[in-house]
């Protein structure tokens, strides 16, 4: 039976300060106490949402050297985006780690208009989907998770990650869209949110959770707290409900241009 255990990190970010945020994640993941197979960390994890700000990592940073040593060291995937330059501006890259130091990566497609994103970031071109014990996996980041056209499954994935810097001022709209894309997408959906305030007053107060294929949390972080989340998510359930409800079957077709 394949199943994929994930550990989430849900944690506050130091403004700015990647060597403080590399420490304090490496005092996180000491703390994991069962072996998983996949680790994840929230958005511009390294920096926070510092958009505007001169904080861009070069394709092959420090930034990245600590994800492949930290892969390397749990033997996991470790997956969290990070601001990467291109040329005069950015990228908000999903970094995919494996323990061999492979490196894949999803570039942010959708960036965040009330926060002038677009002005600062490049947007992604191409949908990914990574592959890790039998599960197909469609990496996004934060605003990516109002789109869901571009997040239809047609069959080709199990598990939607998100990754974020979502507000808590709009938190009601995480917890809802993270709960419909499980259910329209007969998929597992993973959100890792951070929390704490960032260096622009911007507050965040969590929700980093799990859902199944029904829309059913299978597990919740505590809000407003830094928090270690553990699950093991088991493909042959999936498999039986789309199986019994294919309703995917059914969807419009559609090409993205």
């Amino acid at each position: 039976m394949s199943t994929l255990t994930i550990t989430a990190l849900q944690s506050s970010l130091y403004w700015l300060d990647k060597d403080a945020n590399l420490a304090m994640f490496n005092k996180q993941l000491e703390a994991i106490t069962h072996q998983p197979d996949l680790i994840l960390l929230p958005e511009t994890f390294s920096t926070g949402f510092a958009i505007n700000l001169d904080c861009a990592e070069p394709e092959n940073g420090k930034v990245l050297t600590w994800l492949k040593a930290q892969a390397h060291k749990h033997n996991a995937v470790i997956a969290g985006s990070v601001l990467v330059a291109q040329g005069d501006k950015k990228a908000n890259r999903f970094y995919w780690v494996k323990p061999d130091g492979e490196v894949s990566y999803y570039d942010k497609r959708h960036l965040f208009r009330l926060g002038s994103e677009g002005d600062y970031v490049v947007a992604g071109q191409a949908r990914k989907v990574f592959e890790i014990n039998g599960f197909k996996l469609l990496p996004q980041v934060c605003y990516d998770l109002r789109f869901p056209v571009f997040q239809r499954n047609n069959n080709d994935y199990d598990v939607m990650i998100n990754v974020a810097n979502w507000p808590a001022v709009r938190r009601h709209i995480w917890d809802t869209l993270l709960m419909a894309r499980a259910m329209e997408n007969l998929c597992y959906v993973v959100g890792v949110n951070r929390v704490g305030e960032d260096g622009n007053g911007v507050a965040h107060n969590g929700g980093t959770a799990v859902y199944d294929f029904k829309g059913d949390a299978l597990t919740k972080a505590q809000d407003d707290a830094e928090q270690l989340v553990t699950i093991t998510l088991e493909k042959a359930p999936l498999d039986e409900f789309k199986a019994a409800f294919p309703a995917y079957l059914d969807a419009d077709s559609f090409t993205l241009i």
